[in-house]
């Protein structure tokens, strides 16, 4: 009985296909992989003679990378519900697109490198794959699992397996080194395949995973993946837009408010000036004057040289709770801009969302041709504002981090309005060249040949 402690099960995603045979999610867990630009995510294969150990996981999408923290999530139920053998197969290198390149994906790679892979997890109860794991969690796995099962890990290959006698009931981690090829397989295909004839043979309850040290390959820019993973002759490399960090106001307890965008502009008569580099990113952004409680909350940016003199932003925020919706909502009520001893009002009520979520829009700006969302109290103004990928935060905000956006664009796009025109002028005319067909009447009167003719007496 082999002591199959494979502790390590990435606590991550949603539960994908049961079997890396029948992988039409693998072209979508390529470009999660890639898209996250990651040099440090490998993937983990997870599967369980037991049932019902993983179910699908809200959180997990296309692009997202499993953490540390979720990884013991998805791995504490695994290990103290199923079975106590878990067998680690760590390959040296190994990247989600050898799957790929090597796997059955297509349906018509008769020499699959992952044959063996694939035939346990068509079989097992219970699978889980995980396209991006971050690699601090698994570095830390073989770790994690030891702790988890309170006992300590045991390098074996094929030569000690047979020797081997576990007890079904006795933890037991199981360490398993692959070798890295130039062609993943054969070799680490073999090994997966003997020792879990072994485990078969002995009617031992295991689970068992599979991930790598380190990724094989490493994509270089979303755009090469998202335009096709084939390099084009004489092919240029996209340097990514450069993300700017959000400003950020900490009370004494934590952060309140988050505010973003990839482009801050303000025009003073006909005179603009770009903000973004002198406000997002800057250690020493003076924020004096912001305040924060559960149902207002004000954001000060203040610029000592700007057209000449000393101005100041004010985002003044309003948490309310709403009956009909049974929520609270939050809503940018002014945006104020204070220069000179005189102050400039925006509104900026459709700047809102429930206080839950963060507001995000394309577009905010005193500008008609971009949306007109800041609507200046006089008019016309001298001051102009546009944000471009606005996105703010005032309340609720958890682990410095933005929540999910409520956004600012409609249901009914101008597309979608002329789809539905389209279509009701089309059913107009079928409806009514389905009536005229119905309201076609047969002749009821016809003309006998054995009578007299018909004879029509002309009138003078």
């Amino acid at each position: 009985m082999m002591a199959a402690t494979a502790a390590a099960q990435v606590r991550a995603g949603t539960r994908w296909a049961p079997a890396l045979c029948r992988m039409p999610w693998l072209p979508l867990m390529l470009v999660a992989a890639a898209a996250a630009t990651s040099e440090q995510q490998v993937p983990l294969v997870l599967w369980s003679s037991d049932r019902g150990l993983w179910a699908p996981a809200a959180d997990t999408h296309e692009g997202h990378i499993t953490s540390d923290m979720q990884l013991s999530t998805y791995l504490d139920p695994a290990l103290e519900l199923g079975p106590r053998n878990v067998l680690l197969f760590l390959q040296d290198k190994l990247s989600i697109e050898d799957f790929t390149a090597y796997g059955g994906v297509f349906g018509n790679k008769q020499d699959s490198a992952f044959s063996n892979l694939e035939n346990a997890l068509d079989l097992a109860p219970s699978s889980l794959v995980l396209p991006a794991v971050d690699w601090y969690a698994i570095s830390t796995l073989t770790t994690y699992l030891q702790e988890k099962l309170g006992a300590s890990p045991l390098h074996v290959d094929l030569a000690t397996l047979q020797e081997l006698k576990l007890n079904a009931s006795i933890p037991a981690l199981l360490l398993i080194r692959l070798p890295y090829t130039a062609r993943y397989g054969w070799a680490s295909n073999e090994v997966i395949g003997q020792v879990l004839s072994t485990l078969k043979s002995e009617d031992i309850p295991y689970t068992a995973a599979l991930t790598a040290v380190r990724p094989s390959r490493v994509a270089r820019d979303v755009a090469m993946v998202t335009g096709g993973l084939g390099r084009q002759l004489l092919q240029r490399t996209v340097v990514p837009p450069t993300m700017n960090v959000p400003v950020s106001y900490n009370d004494s307890y934590d952060t309140r408010i988050l505010f973003w965008a990839q482009n801050f502009s303000v025009a003073y008569g006909e005179h603009w000036e770009d903000l973004t580099s002198r406000t997002f990113g800057v250690q020493d952004l003076n924020l004096t004057g912001s305040f924060w409680n559960d149902t207002v909350a004000r954001l000060v940016l203040t610029y000592d040289s700007l057209f000449g003199t000393m101005v100041t932003f004010k985002f003044i925020l309003a948490n309310s709770y709403y009956s009909v919706s049974a929520r609270h909502w939050f809503t940018l009520e002014n945006l104020e801009i204070h220069s000179n001893g005189s102050v400039a009002y925006f509104n900026a009520s459709q700047v809102t969302g429930p206080s839950i979520y963060s507001f995000h829009c394309e577009h905010v700006s005193s500008e008609n041709e971009d949306g007109n969302l800041l609507v200046p109290d006089t008019q016309p103004s001298l001051w102009q504002m546009t944000f471009r990928d606005f996105q703010i935060q005032a309340f609720n905000v958890t682990d410095k981090k933005f929540s999910y956006a409520s956004d600012c664009a409609g249901f009914f796009s101008p597309g979608i309005w002329m789809g539905l025109l389209t279509s009701l002028f089309m059913l107009f005319i079928f409806t009514y060249g389905l009536h005229m067909i119905l309201s076609l009447k047969t002749m009821d009167r016809f003309d006998d040949h054995k009578g007299p003719t018909i004879t029509l007496t002309q009138i003078v």
